[in-house]
C-alpha cells in the first residue's frame, strides 16, 4: 500500500472531513445559551417544529428554530420545569413564535418580554396570563392544558393618549404591552428637550476632571493625617 503523502488525494480528503468537522463543532458550540436551557430536542409535532417547516431557509437546533443566520426566529422550551425563563431568555427576543406551555411559571412575567417585538405566537400553561394582559394581543384562545397569545398588538398605534411622548420623541412598541419614546435626530436628555448631539468628550473630560479632583483631595487628606503625631 502507498504511504500518504502530503500532495496526495488521499491526504487532503480526510484533512478536509477533520476540518469540517471542526467547523461543525465550533458552529455548535456558539449555539444560543437559551436553546440548550433543558435537555431534549423540539418535539415532532410542536407548533415551533412545525413553523420552523414551513420555511426551508429555517432549521431546528436543540430547542431553536434558527434562520440561517443563526438568529433566534422559535423557541420551545415547553416541559422543561421552568418557574421563570431565566436570565438566557432575552437572547430569543428574535423569535416570532415561543412555547412555554408545562411549566410552573409565574403568573406575573410581563418585563421578561421587554424587547420581543417581533413575537407573534406566545403558547403558556392556562393559569399564566399573556404578557401585557389580552389588550396587548389580537386573540387569547384557551385550551384544555395551555393558553396561546396569538397576534401581538403595537401599543403605539392602540392608545388614544397623543401626548405619552413628549413632543420631540416618538412612540416605539418594546414588547408585549410595552412601549417607550425614542427622542428625535437631534434632541436628547430629559424628555427630549435639549436639541444637538449628545457629547462624549464633554462628558468623560466633566467627568475625569471631577474624579481626579477627588483623588487629590483624598490623597491631601491621607498625607495629612500621616504627618499627625
Amino acid at each position: 500500500m502507498a504511504p500518504c503523502r502530503p500532495g496526495s488525494r488521499s491526504f487532503v480528503v480526510p484533512w478536509a472531513a477533520t476540518l469540517l468537522l471542526a467547523l461543525g463543532a465550533e458552529r455548535a458550540l456558539a449555539l444560543p445559551e437559551i436553546c440548550m436551557l433543558c435537555p431534549g430536542s423540539v418535539r415532532d409535532l410542536s407548533q415551533v417544529t412545525l413553523y420552523c417547516k414551513q420555511t426551508p431557509e429555517l432549521m431546528l437546533h436543540s430547542r431553536c428554530c434558527l434562520n440561517q443566520e443563526g438568529t433566534i426566529v422559535g423557541l420551545d422550551l415547553q416541559n422543561c420545569s421552568l418557574k421563570d425563563p431565566g436570565p438566557n431568555f432575552p437572547q430569543a427576543h428574535t423569535a416570532v413564535i415561543i412555547d412555554l406551555q408545562a411549566n410552573p411559571l409565574k403568573d406575573d412575567f410581563a418585563k421578561t418580554f421587554r424587547g420581543f417585538t417581533q413575537l407573534q405566537t406566545l403558547i403558556l400553561p392556562q393559569d399564566v396570563s399573556c404578557p401585557g394582559g389580552i389588550n396587548a394581543w389580537n386573540t387569547v384562545t384557551f385550551y384544555k392544558n395551555n393558553q396561546t397569545c396569538q397576534g401581538q398588538r403595537n401599543l403605539c398605534n392602540s392608545t388614544g393618549d397623543q401626548e405619552m411622548c413628549p413632543e420631540n420623541g416618538s412612540c416605539v412598541p418594546d414588547g408585549p404591552g410595552l412601549m417607550e419614546c425614542v427622542c428625535a435626530d437631534g434632541f436628547h436628555g430629559y424628555k427630549c428637550m435639549r436639541q444637538g448631539s449628545f457629547s462624549l468628550v464633554m462628558f468623560f473630560g466633566i467627568l475625569g476632571s471631577t474624579t481626579l479632583s477627588i483623588s487629590i483631595l483624598l490623597w491631601g487628606t491621607q498625607r495629612r493625617k500621616a504627618k499627625t503625631p
